[in-house]
């Protein structure tokens, strides 16, 4: 019997290439995805159940620094029952991006607009993150109530952390655990700079990517269980939130697989601690609707 919370994926992406081009995706490698993702392949894609629960909510995040792809995105979670919450992309650095802000909060689909991304994870400035220009752009979306999806690598947490001290009261979300170098099997530079990412209150975590992250062809959930108990060590299931990073994740052996593994992490969870992880946290973060509300 499936639970009728249902489940969220907190973490995918959706891109049509005969209107966008992804330049990411003309890295080696990246072949099996360089095609067109719409929501009705997501659709056909996450058919597996977590711990009972079936897919009933998506937040779509942006994949290109690009205010089109994101008014693209709004609208399309304005007519599709699927995606609850987009996660978007602006200039955080210019002048007008609290008029920016306002256009798309007031566009066909703008009140999907729960939080903004930059691929600071490509940024070689160290202190990108602190730049006057970027901190004013984060406070125009904090006093517009959107949050911010943390993309770094595990070199950037001091950048991470300095954001969440300075800005108390802009909710964060760590994309992708801090991307974990889990092939090379030494995660503890990882762990220390994530628990200190973890200890501001006002943090969240993605357990998303982390396939991607490992061996894409060998890996096996002992290679993904340190990771795991480390997030569950620092941040707790109620700060935890379930993600797919759909159709990256095809790379590493897709949603399915990925559910799968999840599911079996989850094993020595209760079932408030299931539910926070798969549901509730993703929930009350990006203010999603009633998923039962939801049908597809």
């Amino acid at each position: 019997m499936s639970d009728a919370r249902g489940l969220v994926d907190a973490h995918h992406h959706l891109w049509d290439l005969g209107r966008r081009p992804q330049a990411w995706l003309d890295e080696p490698g990246h072949e099996p995805i360089r095609r067109t993702f719409g929501a009705d392949d997501l659709r056909s894609s996450a058919t597996r159940p977590i711990a009972g629960r079936e897919l009933r909510s998506t937040v779509v995040v942006q994949c290109v620094t690009s205010v089109s792809e994101t008014r693209e995105l709004l609208a399309l979670a304005g007519t599709d029952p699927l995606i609850g919450a987009v996660v978007g992309w602006v200039d955080l650095t210019a002048p007008a991006v609290a008029d920016t802000l306002d256009e798309l909060l007031a566009g066909p689909g703008g009140p999907c607009l729960r939080a903004l991304r930059h691929l600071v994870q490509g940024e070689s400035d160290p202190g990108w993150l602190q730049r006057p220009s970027v901190e004013r752009g984060l406070r125009a979306a904090g006093e517009r109530g959107l949050a911010y999806d943390v993309l770094i690598r595990s070199h950037q947490f001091d950048q991470a952390v300095r954001l969440a001290d300075r800005l108390p009261d802009l909710p964060l979300v760590l994309d992708h655990a801090g991307k974990p170098p889990i092939t090379q099997g030494d995660l503890g530079h990882w762990e220390r700079g994530l628990r200190r990412l973890a200890a501001r209150p006002q943090v969240r975590c993605k357990v998303s990517g982390l396939i991607t992250e490992a061996d894409r062809q060998r890996w096996t959930t002992a290679d993904i269980r340190p990771v795991w108990d480390v997030l569950l060590s620092a941040f707790g299931p109620e700060r935890l939130m379930f993600g797919s990073d759909w159709p990256v994740a095809n790379l590493a052996g897709g949603w399915n697989r990925w559910a799968a593994t999840v599911e079996e992490l989850l094993a020595d969870c209760s079932a408030e601690e299931t539910s926070a992880i798969l549901t509730d946290t993703a929930t009350a973060f990006y203010h999603l609707n009633s998923l039962t509300a939801k049908p597809l």
